[in-house]
C-alpha cells in the first residue's frame, strides 16, 4: 500500500490571505445596514472578510452578500447565530479582529433589549476564546450616551457620559437601552478577558436606501427626536463615513475607549426639515410646513477623540 500524506485543507479566505498581507477580520452581523457598508470598505482596502450573516429571512442586503460571494475571493459567508456561541467561533477561525454591528430589523422592545445584550455578550466572549482576535470594534450609539434626566442642564456630553437605564425604561426608549446595556456588557467582559476593544457611538445614520433597508433601526433611534433636538443632542452620521471611521479605529494601534460618530447636530427648524425630507417616505412632512422661526439650540455633543482619529493622531 502506498502511503499518501495529508494535504492540509484550507478554507477560500485561508488560501485568499495567502495571496494579501491585509489580515482576516469577520464582520458580525454583515447583513445589518452598517454592517453591509463595513463589509464593502474593508474590502475596498484589500481586507480578506468573514461575513457572519444571522437568519432573519434573505433581505436585499443578504441577497447583495451572497453574490458578492461567488466573484469576490477574500469573501467568505458564515450563517450565525448570536445566541449559539459555537457558531459565531465558527465565523471566527483564522480572524485577527471582529466588527460588532447587531442591530434589530425587527425594532426594539423590551424583549430584544435582552436578546442584543446576551447576543454581545456571546460575541465578546467567542473573540476571547480564540487565539487569533486582537481587537473588536464595536458599533454602538448616541443613544447610549445621551437619555438622562438632567441632559439639558450639561455643557458637555462626551465619551464619559452614559444613558441613564431607569430613565430609559421609564421612557420606554428600548433601542438606546438596548445600545446602553449591550455596550456595557461588552466593555466589562472585554476587560475581564483582556481583549483591546473599541466602540463607535455613531449618531442617526443615514446613506443610500437607508429609509427602505434599514427602516424600523431609524425609526427605533429617533424616539424622543423632539426630545434630542430641543437638547442639542440629535446628530446624523453618512455611513460612508461611518464605515470608514470602523476602519480607522482597527488600523490605528493608538485607539482606546469610546468615539463619538457624527457629522452634523440637528439644532435649527431649517436642519430639522431637512432631515426628516432625507427619511422619507418614512417621515412626511406637512403638505404646506411653513417654518415658525429660526431658534438655534444648544450644541451638548463633543468629538474631540473623533477629530484626533481622522487626523491621525488618535489616543
Amino acid at each position: 500500500m502506498v502511503w499518501k500524506p495529508q494535504l492540509e485543507t484550507k478554507t477560500k479566505t485561508e488560501r485568499a490571505r495567502m495571496d494579501n498581507e491585509k489580515p482576516i477580520v469577520c464582520v458580525l452581523d454583515a447583513s445589518t445596514y452598517v454592517g453591509f457598508w463595513i463589509l464593502k470598505g474593508l474590502l475596498g482596502r484589500g481586507f480578506t472578510v468573514h461575513a457572519a450573516i444571522q437568519k432573519n429571512g434573505e433581505t436585499e442586503i443578504q441577497k447583495r452578500i451572497r453574490e458578492m460571494e461567488k466573484v469576490e475571493e477574500r469573501l467568505e459567508v458564515f450563517v450565525v447565530d448570536v445566541l449559539d456561541y459555537h457558531s459565531i467561533l465558527l465565523a471566527l477561525k483564522g480572524c485577527s479582529a471582529m466588527f460588532c454591528c447587531l442591530d434589530s430589523s425587527d425594532g426594539y422592545d423590551e424583549k430584544m433589549v435582552d436578546l442584543e445584550v446576551r447576543g454581545a455578550i456571546n460575541v465578546v466572549e467567542a473573540c476571547a476564546q480564540t487565539e487569533t482576535v486582537e481587537k473588536i470594534v464595536f458599533t454602538s450609539s448616541l443613544t447610549a450616551a445621551i437619555w438622562r434626566e438632567n441632559i439639558c442642564s450639561q455643557k458637555d456630553v462626551d465619551e464619559k457620559s452614559w444613558s441613564d437605564q431607569e430613565f430609559c425604561r421609564k421612557l420606554k426608549l428600548w433601542y438606546a437601552l438596548a445600545k446602553t446595556l449591550s455596550e456595557q456588557a461588552a466593555w466589562a467582559l472585554s476587560m475581564d478577558r483582556m481583549l483591546k476593544m473599541v466602540s463607535i457611538n455613531s449618531g442617526l445614520v443615514l446613506g443610500p436606501s437607508v429609509a427602505q433597508q434599514n427602516p424600523r433601526t431609524t425609526m427605533s433611534y429617533l424616539n424622543g427626536a423632539a426630545q434630542m433636538y430641543e437638547n442639542g443632542v440629535l446628530a446624523f452620521v453618512d455611513v460612508n463615513f461611518l464605515a470608514d471611521i470602523h476602519i480607522r479605529a482597527l488600523e490605528d494601534q493608538s485607539t482606546c475607549g469610546r468615539y463619538f460618530c457624527f457629522n452634523r447636530i440637528v439644532n435649527t427648524e431649517d436642519e430639522a426639515v431637512k432631515l426628516a425630507e432625507s427619511l422619507s417616505p418614512l417621515i412626511s412632512m406637512p403638505p404646506r410646513y411653513e417654518y415658525h422661526g429660526s431658534e438655534v439650540h444648544t450644541e451638548r455633543l463633543r468629538t474631540k477623540k473623533l477629530s484626533k482619529l481622522v487626523e491621525g493622531a488618535a489616543y
